[in-house]
C-alpha cells in the first residue's frame, strides 16, 4: 500500500513538474485578407493557383479554420477570380466581409458611403456561404475610425447588421512584398527574391517573439492571437516557411470566434483608432512598447526590382 502511495506521489509530482515547465499557450486564429485578388500577379500565375497553394499549406499544417475576407469588387473586375472563393469553400473554410472595394473607414467621404460599401460586399458572401456565418467584418487597413463619432457610428451599424469585428493582434507586413515579388519574378531576379525572403522570415521571427512579449506587457498574460495574412503570390509561396515558424513557436490553430472571445479584443475595439489590438490598448494606457527592430541587412521591398527612371 505504501509503495503504491509513493508511486502515486512520484507520478503526480512528475506531472506537476512537467506542467510547470510547459511554455505559455500560443493560440493563433489564421485569417486571410483581400480575396479574391491581392497584389500583382507574377508571370504564369493565376489567382486560382495562389489559392490552391495557400490552401494546401494550411491543410498540411492542420489548420481547421481560416476565414477569407472578401473584397467583392475583385469579382467584378475579374470574373474568373470567383474560382478563389469556390476553392476556399471547397476546402471547408469560411468567407466574410472586407468591404466591397477595400474602402478605408477614415478615408471614406462619409460614414454612409462606407456603410454602403460594406453592404455592397454582402451578395457575394450570401452566394458562397449559404447558411454559413459570414457576418464578420475586417476593417480595411485595420482602420476602425480615428474620431469617436465615426468609430461609434460604424460599430453601431455593424452591430445592427449582425456583424462581429475581426480584429488583429499579429501581422508580418506581407503586403509590403507582394508587388515587388511579381516584379522580381518578371525580371528573373532570383538573388533579390532570396534576399527578400531572408528579410521577411526574420521579420516573422521577430514579430512572433514581439507579440508574445507585448501581450505580457499590456495584458499581463498570454492572449489568443489573430494573424492577418494576404492572398497574394508572395504570401502563398513563403507560407510553408511561415507556418513552420509558427509551429516551432508552439502555435495551436484555433477558430476566429474563440480568439475574438478573449476580453483583450473587446477592450481594444471600444477604442477609436486602428491597428493591432495590443498596440491600441498600450497607447490608450500609456504603456511604452519597444520599437520593432529592422532585420539586417535592411531591405525596402517596395523598391526592389524597380527599373530606374
Amino acid at each position: 500500500m505504501m509503495k503504491r502511495a509513493m508511486a502515486l506521489c512520484l507520478l503526480l509530482g512528475s506531472a506537476a513538474a512537467a506542467q510547470a515547465g510547459d511554455p505559455p499557450r500560443f493560440d493563433v486564429a489564421i485569417t486571410v485578407d483581400d480575396l479574391p485578388a491581392h497584389g500583382q500577379l507574377p508571370p504564369g500565375t493565376t489567382r486560382a493557383d495562389i489559392a490552391r497553394r495557400f490552401l494546401a499549406t494550411l491543410k498540411a499544417h492542420h489548420v481547421t479554420e481560416a476565414y477569407g475576407f472578401v473584397n467583392a469588387r475583385g469579382l467584378a473586375e475579374d470574373p474568373a477570380s470567383d474560382a478563389v472563393l469556390t476553392l476556399w469553400r471547397q476546402a471547408g473554410y469560411p468567407l466574410a466581409n472586407h468591404s466591397y472595394s477595400h474602402l478605408n473607414l477614415d478615408g471614406a467621404s462619409s460614414l454612409d458611403a462606407w456603410q454602403a460599401d460594406v453592404i455592397a460586399g454582402e451578395p457575394a458572401l450570401e452566394q458562397h456561404m449559404g447558411k454559413g456565418d459570414w457576418h464578420w467584418l475586417r476593417f480595411p487597413n485595420l482602420s476602425s475610425g480615428k474620431d469617436a463619432t465615426r468609430h461609434d457610428g460604424a460599430a453601431a451599424f455593424l452591430k445592427q447588421r449582425g456583424y462581429r469585428i475581426a480584429s488583429v493582434s499579429l501581422a508580418f507586413e506581407d503586403w509590403d512584398y507582394s508587388d515587388a515579388y511579381a516584379r522580381c519574378r518578371a525580371q528573373g531576379d532570383d538573388r533579390m527574391i532570396a534576399a527578400m525572403k531572408r528579410h521577411y522570415l526574420a521579420v516573422v521571427d521577430q514579430a512572433i517573439a514581439r507579440v508574445k512579449a507585448n501581450a505580457q506587457r499590456v495584458h499581463g498574460r498570454p492572449i489568443p492571437h489573430v494573424l492577418l495574412l494576404h492572398v497574394g503570390a508572395w504570401t502563398a509561396d513563403t507560407l510553408p516557411d511561415v507556418m513552420a515558424r509558427l509551429d516551432a513557436a508552439g502555435a495551436r490553430y484555433i477558430p476566429l470566434a474563440q480568439a475574438e472571445a478573449d476580453p483583450a479584443y473587446a477592450q481594444a475595439e471600444a477604442l477609436p483608432g486602428g491597428g493591432g489590438i495590443i498596440e491600441r490598448v498600450a497607447q490608450a494606457q500609456g504603456i511604452a512598447l519597444p520599437a520593432a527592430p529592422s532585420p539586417a541587412p535592411e531591405i525596402d521591398p517596395r523598391q526592389a526590382c524597380r527599373t530606374p527612371g
